[in-house]
């Protein structure tokens, strides 16, 4: 079981003895399930099948889906592209005015320009249409399963530098674990000097405010919990990417926590070894962060 990214493209093509066509489905990241569709001139009746096959097989990404057809053999329809035929037409006139020497404009020259004549896609009788929507449908099914093959791929590569980053924050976790600043001596001499400096500027201060600042003291220089939470939340990320669902959502308010937890770790570093383990900390977070941001 692996992760799937959310981004790839696809392409797909068949046809019978009239037309052809062609499938393109491509996907990007995004929050939820996005889809967009483009189908042919008189296929617009795919557009509900189209969908529900993409909501079923995909979980999460924008998704785009266009499908073309084109007539085949010399009865080929053509059609005039108005709008790219009206700028060149712009275009010559401009050019005719500032060099009037030029040879003027040709309708047959304008019209071989590219762009302004196009093959017209096909809108056949419904008959023919029915006949042709099997093996349509299964140049879609062909363009998923290629896209799918695709996210795949990538979410192979993506688990890959995801564990790499996860072993990072591990290390860094046992590090910071084993730092001095964590010894039990090391604190208690820390809490006492504290202690000493709080007296020395408030000598009366009465025992129930002594205690109270004193429990203050040592609940800011312990920092094994935020410790503790970040190996959680690395045992939780390391079964997620385990399970081969779609878990980006899951991962992603994951790093929230990380990086709740190495902010605090750094508030209370007493020390500057902490104190760059927590920023070494907050590198990595923010790197794993980016990598979930492209999985589905």
């Amino acid at each position: 079981m692996t992760i799937n990214s959310m981004t790839g493209y696809a392409r797909a093509q068949g046809q019978d003895a009239d037309c052809s066509w062609t499938w393109e489905v491509k996907s990007v990241n995004g929050k939820g399930l996005e889809l967009r569709t483009r189908l042919a001139g008189g296929y617009d009746f795919l557009d509900p099948i189209l969908r529900d096959r993409l909501l079923k097989r995909f979980r999460r990404g924008n998704l785009t889906a266009s499908l073309s057809v084109a007539q085949l053999g010399q009865g080929a329809a053509l059609a005039v592209n108005e709008a790219a035929l009206a700028k060149y037409v712009e275009l010559a006139r401009r050019w005719q005015a500032a060099a009037p020497d030029l040879a003027p404009a040709r309708i047959d020259g304008l019209m071989a320009l590219r762009g302004v004549l196009e093959a017209a896609e096909g809108t056949d009788d419904p008959a023919a249409l029915e006949r042709r929507q099997p093996a349509i449908l299964a140049a879609l099914e062909q363009a998923m399963e290629a896209l799918g093959a695709m996210r795949l791929a990538e979410g192979c590569r993506l688990e890959e530098v995801l564990r790499g980053q996860l072993a990072e924050i591990e290390a860094l976790v046992r590090r910071a674990e084993n730092t001095a600043a964590l010894d039990p001596a090391a604190l208690k001499a820390r809490l006492r000097q504290q202690l000493q400096t709080l007296l020395d500027a408030v000598p009366a201060l009465p025992e129930d405010r002594l205690a109270q600042e004193a429990a203050l003291l040592v609940q800011k220089a312990d920092v094994r919990e935020e410790l503790d939470r970040l190996t959680a939340h690395l045992a939780a990320a390391t079964e997620l990417l385990a399970t081969g669902e779609a878990v980006g959502r899951r991962l992603d308010f994951l790093c929230q926590e990380f990086n709740r937890e190495a902010n605090t770790l750094c508030s209370k570093a007493a020390d500057i070894e902490l104190t760059r383990i927590g920023m070494a900390l907050k590198a990595v977070i923010e790197q794993f962060r980016e990598q979930v941001q492209n999985i589905e």
